[in-house]
Order: structure tokens, then sequence, then C-alpha cells
């Protein structure tokens, strides 16, 4: 007799059913796992003997075989200790294998019988309840796995508890979906702290507005990293399906919050010394990168020339096409990555280029060997460039300014409740997503501003690709203006100001 678990792999952010099936057959006692197992997956056997023991349960002298079907596909991940231990049960008759059926199982077995909490409870109930199936999963990610809708979820602290629920002697009650309250959710410092930089915060707001890529250039302590911190204040929250699209993203990392789904846009910023798989994801199991960590949110690189080449290289995909693809030998998966790139640097290394009291003795040449570590095909896939002067004495000195984060929230909120209504019925969210006849469409200019445009880039040998970012600016600044309006030639004008190359390349 062979018993049956279902439990599930995963495929980049794809969900693949995985049928356990184990057998107990005469011969030598053995305990063997196949269908392409990694290491800890492996390691399962003796997790799953020591967990039985401390049921009282001991492994008949058999010869035992688990296999992971489709045995070609490669199984990664603590999660298959549980539905092997509950396929051991079902074989033993210690549990009604037709029961088991009902439900999609996963969850890593500590020594003791307890369930540690794993990567990917929540897509794997979407997918249990697309399938109509319950969920066995760990009591701490209850939480997580009611978000999923209305399935049978049984969210067990222990092996223990679960074979009482299906003896009957002891019921799990089910779990429920936990809401953010006020004590979660973080504060972000305010726009009002800044003071001066009204350029800067008008680049800011433009950026959190349109969801558009923002370079900040100035010496240091000019209040680069400031501002970029300070975008998170003036974001919108994340919609339901945003909400769940990101979620699902950090339930495959481990980095969701326990028992609720992310409602704020995520906020990444990784150091310079990442690794190019830390940024666009990879490694042995080709785990999702900060591009993807930061899908429908913002990913700030602090000091973007002292990045690796190869790693910066590696976002001008992600950025154009939304999707970090990783393809390994053995492996080919695509995550989601529609973020916005925020990043700073300094106009040289020593950060005073304009400055002659304060430039090293290698002006201007230490800027020009600094800034072409940045790539021409990168820098055109940045939107808005700006420069963030030094705060003169005098401007510190002054009160703070009366609009704070608050002010401008309202306005990019508006702003962006225009787009969503615009691009309902293309699947788009911000003016930054638009392309092709939908972009000439929604952003062709009055014939000044066409005129103006055009003009522009043929001094300024505007690619393809600025070209159209120009109007993507321009009609997220025609969209701050006065709301739906046609794009104008002010908001030409002001768009290709945002448009000029970083000095000293």
């Amino acid at each position: 007799m062979v018993a049956h678990v279902s439990t599930v792999a995963f495929q980049g952010v794809d969900v693949v059913e995985v049928d356990v099936q184990v057998q107990m057959g005469p011969g030598l006692p053995a305990f063997t796992i196949v269908g392409l197992p990694d290491k800890a997956v492996g390691e399962s056997r003796e997790r799953v003997r020591a967990a039985l023991n401390a049921l009282g349960l001991a492994l008949p002298p058999k010869r035992i075989t688990v296999n992971l079907a489709p045995a070609d596909l490669a199984k990664e991940g603590s999660h298959f200790d549980l539905p092997i231990a509950l396929g051991l049960l079902a074989a033993m008759d210690v549990l009604p294998g037709d029961t088991l059926g009902q439900y999609s199982a996963l969850g890593e077995l500590a020594l003791d019988g307890a369930l540690a909490p794993v990567a990917g409870v929540l897509p794997a109930a979407i997918d249990a309840s697309a399938r109509d199936r319950g969920l066995i999963c760990p009591a701490i990610q209850g939480g997580e796995a009611a978000w999923a809708g209305d399935l049978d979820i049984l969210a067990a602290p222990d092996m223990l508890a679960l074979v009482n629920h299906f003896k009957g002697t002891q019921m799990l009650s089910p779990p429920t979906a936990k809401a953010a309250n006020g004590a979660d959710i973080p504060t972000f410092p305010d726009l009002r702290d800044i003071k001066g930089q009204e350029s800067a915060k008008r680049a800011l707001e433009i950026a959190a507005a349109g969801g558009h890529n923002l370079l900040l250039s100035g010496p240091p302590g000019s209040g680069k990293s400031m501002l970029a911190q300070r975008l998170p204040g003036i974001l919108p929250p994340l919609s339901s399906a945003e909400a769940l699209e990101v979620s699902m993203i950090h339930s495959l990392s481990n980095t969701l919050p326990e028992g609720g789904l992310m409602t704020l846009r995520p906020f990444r910023d990784p150091h310079h010394s990442a690794s190019l798989a830390a940024l666009v994801g990879g490694g042995a199991r080709a785990k999702p990168g900060e591009v993807s960590l930061a899908h429908r949110g913002v990913l700030f690189l602090d000091e973007l020339p002292e990045f690796a080449r190869q790693a910066l290289e590696s976002l001008r995909q992600p950025i154009e096409s939304g999707r970090a693809v990783v393809a390994r030998a053995n492996n080919h998966v695509a995550y989601p990555a529609r973020f916005q790139l925020i990043a700073a640097m300094n106009p040289c290394r020593c950060g005073h280029l304009d400055d002659p009291g304060l430039a090293c003795s290698r002006a201007p040449k230490c800027a020009v060997d600094y800034q072409a570590r940045l790539s021409g095909p990168l820098l055109d896939r940045i939107d808005l460039h700006v420069d963030v002067p030094a705060v003169a004495v005098a401007e510190l000195a002054l009160p703070p300014p009366a609009e704070g984060s608050a002010e401008v929230a309202a306005r990019v909120a508006a702003a962006r409740r225009i787009q969503a209504g615009r691009y309902a019925e293309h699947g788009l969210l911000t003016n930054a997503e638009a392309d092709g006849e939908l972009l000439e469409s929604v952003a062709g200019p009055d014939a000044d501003g066409k005129a103006l445009l055009v003009a522009a880039a043929e001094k300024l040998k505007l690619s393809a690709r600025g070209y159209h970012r120009v109007l993507r600016v321009a009609r997220t600044l025609a969209d701050l203006d006065e709301g739906d309006i046609p794009v104008q030639r002010g908001h030409i004008a002001e768009a290709l100001s945002y448009r000029r190359v970083t000095p000293g390349r």
C-alpha cells in the first residue's frame, strides 16, 4: 500500500504540486527519499524519525521509500518534513489516508515534534484554495494562510496536536487573518525635517506621483539620503491586489510580518557591497533578490558608483521589463520586480567637486573617472536627474518649512488616483509603466509642447528611451498640476530639465 500526501514546490512565485508517496515494504530496514531532494530534504529522515519518537512512535523495521513526484523536479527546503511525517503516519495506519488527501501540507519539524515556520505558506495557501483543498501549516503562520480566502486551515503547534485533531480528541481552532494595527505600522521621517532643497523635494514628489526612477547627485551632507528615506512617507499604501502580490514574494523569502500581509510599500536599501545575486536574485536555490523584494516599492541605492559594475548592469533588464529572470543550468525562474529606483551619489570620490577649497588635487579628472563607473544605458533608464547642492548655514538656521510629508502625500495620492482610473483597463498602475501607443495617446503633448520636445530631443541627442521617459514625466507633471489635463509645453519643459546628463560625463 502506498500513502499519498500533497505538498508543493516553488519555481519563482509559481507553485507546483508535489505528491509525497510513502511505501513500507519487506526487505532490510532502510529509509530512503527519492525524487531529486536537496540536502535539507535528505536530512528530513532524521528530523522525522526524532519527531515520531517524541510522539511515542517508532518506525517499523521495514524498507521505507518516500518518492517526491514529479521525480524530475528539484525539491528544496525543509517544508517537506511535515508531509513526509504525515505520509509515514498514514502508511502506519495511525492517521486516515483519505482524510489527509483533502489537504496540502508544509512545515518544518523540530526534534520534539514542534512545527517551525517555513517559507511560502501564503502562495501554498492560495494554490490549495484554487485546487479546493485545505492546508496544514505551522500554528505561527496560520494567520498568513488565512489571507488566501475561504479554505480549511489546520494550523498546529506540533505533531501531537495534529494527530489528536485527526483522532477527534482535540480540535484545532481555525486561524484568523490579522490586520496590521497601529503599533505595527512604522512612522516615517517627515519632509518637514529637510530645510532648503526645494528642487529636490519637487523631484521627489514627481517620482512618488508617477513611479519614476530618480538620481540625486550632490556633495556629502547635502541631504540625499534624508530625501530618499522620506519617500515611503509620501507614497500611497498598497492596494489589496498589490499587498497580496508583494506578500507572496516576501512569504517565499520568509520576511513576511508574522500573521499579516504587507500593507506598506517595501523600501529596500542594500549596502554597496551587495553582489549581483543579492540584487537581482540567484544563488544555489535561485532566491528572489533585492529588486524583487522591492516589488511595488522602492529600491534605494546609496553611493551608486560604489556598487560593482556587473551588479549595476544587471538592473537594466528588471527596470525595463518589471521582471527579474534568474537563469541557471538547473533552474530558470522569473520573479516580479516592478520597483522604483532611487539612487544617490557624490559628484566625485572626494565629493567636493564644486568647492575649490575642499576638492582633491585630481579634480576635475576624479569626477570623470568616478562617474564613468555608471554606464550610459543605465543612466538613460533614470527619469529624473537632480543636483542636490550643499545647504547654506543660513538655511539651516531657519524654522522648519510649513509643508511636510502629509501635504505632499495628499497630492501624490490624488495623482495616483487619476492614473489608476486611466490605466484600469490596461492592467497598469502608474505613468512610469505606460509604453507604446498607450503612452502616445495619454501623454501626447499639444502642438507647442511637441515642437519643444522634438527640438530638444535633437539638440540633446535623446535616445528613443529618453524621449519616451520625458513624455512619462510630463504626463505626471500634468496630473500633479490640475488633474487629468493634456500635456502642455510647460510640462514638457520641466520634464526636459530633469533629463540632463550627470555633470562630468
